[in-house]
């Protein structure tokens, strides 16, 4: 597995480093966004790691913005801000978890595995729901090694966090899902306790499938419980 860091603190970055080569996570360091973006660009990772706070007037929340539109790669804040504001401005902009700093070495990379198994590979429970990468729910037509979702024959400009939401759903038509479920399964423990941030990804997702939808709800609230898919579209 390979990881861009986006850090500026070469000692935490450098101890980390060392100890996640012997989880064979291979680390590639980056201090400024100019040196980050040529790394993205040579490296390929499999996920993002990125301080909040870094020189040049660039911030993390800049970089999360772009990986949604760029690269849509597994992406974890990491940060000494603890205010539940950053956290939930975080998820909601697309980050897969948050670290608050100082973290334990083993806490780091049992996120970063964690992260990659829901968000990289799509494998465990999510993908236990379907035995193909494809799932075509009428005009709908979702392609989980690409990320990729089509509605009509047109794309849909879905973030990574709204794809995967929509891929727990659409895999079990009619089954209704908590909303505690559906964090813990397909968006992990750094969305636990913030319903309104998976309320707030639900709502984007309607918006851009409402347009198709031609009076059919694709995604259904059950009112005192979660959500579910429509049946027999």
């Amino acid at each position: 597995m390979k990881i861009v860091w986006i850090e500026d603190e070469e000692g935490l970055l450098r101890e980390c480093s060392d100890f996640l080569r012997k989880e064979s996570i291979e680390v590639y360091g980056a201090s400024t966004w100019d040196e980050a973006d040529n790394l993205i660009a040579s490296v390929l990772p499999d996920l993002l790691l990125v301080d909040w706070m870094l020189p040049g007037g660039i911030s993390g929340i800049d970089i999360c913005k772009w990986n949604e539109k760029r690269w849509k790669l597994p992406f974890i804040m990491v940060t000494a801000k603890g205010d539940e504001f950053d956290k939930v401005l975080a998820l909601e902009l697309g980050a897969d978890d948050y670290l608050t700093k100082p973290f334990g070495l083993r806490e780091l990379s049992a996120r970063i595995k964690a992260v990659m198994r829901r968000a990289g590979k799509l494998d465990g429970n999510m993908q236990q729901a379907s035995h193909d990468s494809v799932i075509r729910r009428g005009r709908l037509e979702l392609d989980q090694l690409r990320f990729m979702a089509m509605l009509d024959g047109q794309k849909l400009e879905l973030t990574r966090t709204e794809f995967l939401l929509l891929w727990k759903l659409a895999s079990n038509p009619g089954r209704v899902f908590t909303r505690t479920h559906l964090m813990d399964e397909a968006l992990g423990d750094g969305f636990l306790g913030y319903e309104r941030t998976l309320d707030s990804h639900i709502r984007n997702l309607r918006r851009k499938l409402e347009v198709y939808e031609e009076g059919v709800a694709l995604i259904q609230t059950v009112y005192g419980v979660g959500y579910r898919f429509a049946e027999g579209v």
